[in-house]
Parts: C-alpha cells; structure tokens; sequence
C-alpha cells in the first residue's frame, strides 16, 4: 500500500513535459492511448470547483396577471401571436409557460414588458 501512495505522489507532481513522455511511453511500449494516461493524471486536480456552463437558453413564466389583467391579456396576444381566447386561457390558467428557449435579452426584455402591464413574471 505504501509502494501505491509513493507511486501516485510522483504521478502527481509530474510536470506536463513529463506527463506526455510518460504518455508516449505508454502508447509505444504497452499499446495504452494517452488519453487514458491523461486521465489518470488529471485526477488529483479535482480541488477546484467545477465551472458552471453559462445558461444560454430560458423559459419566461407568467406567474399571475395582476391586477390589469385584460392589458396582460393584449400583451401576451402580441408577444406570442396567439389569438385572444388562447392568449386569454393562457393567462387564466397562471402559472403557465409563455415562451421557452429564449435568449437572455429576450427573456428580460419580456419579463419588462409583462411586468409594465401589471403581470408577475418570473425567467428560468
């Protein structure tokens, strides 16, 4: 076990130079691809904390209409090109999904809007 934790401890202070002899060796003399020894290698540096991917793509939600709920009403017809039962039954039936996949801009630009008609939005 001592032999084992030497071992890793000389793995971990490779330096790249030698992390990629160390993979060309494995590659040549023992057919192992070096990503396999890359990976290997790469381990110990799992102290950072793993970067969070920047969402890119958001769902605006209609909460509730407020207390304007016939200006909500025209707002979501023309924002979403439903006609005026749909955009109706979509606001009555709050919380609902009133655009998904959008942009940030998009999104806020939305929320904005709805929240100047009275609306309670909420982006996701």
């Amino acid at each position: 076990m001592a032999d084992l934790k030497a071992f890793a401890e000389q793995l971990v202070n490779l330096t790249v130079k030698e992390v990629n002899e160390l993979a060309q060796i494995l590659k040549d003399e023992y057919g192992i691809e070096p990503a396999a020894a890359a990976v290997a290698v790469a381990g110990p540096a799992g102290d950072a904390a793993p970067v969070a991917e920047e969402k890119t793509t958001f769902d605006v939600i209609l909460k509730e209409a407020g207390g304007s709920k016939l200006a909500v009403v025209k707002l979501v017809k023309d924002l979403t090109g439903l006609g005026l039962k749909e955009a109706k039954d979509l606001v009555d039936g709050a919380p609902k999904e009133l655009k998904s996949g959008v942009t940030k801009d998009e999104a806020n630009a939305l929320k904005t809007q709805l929240e100047e008609a009275g609306a309670v939005v909420e982006v996701k």
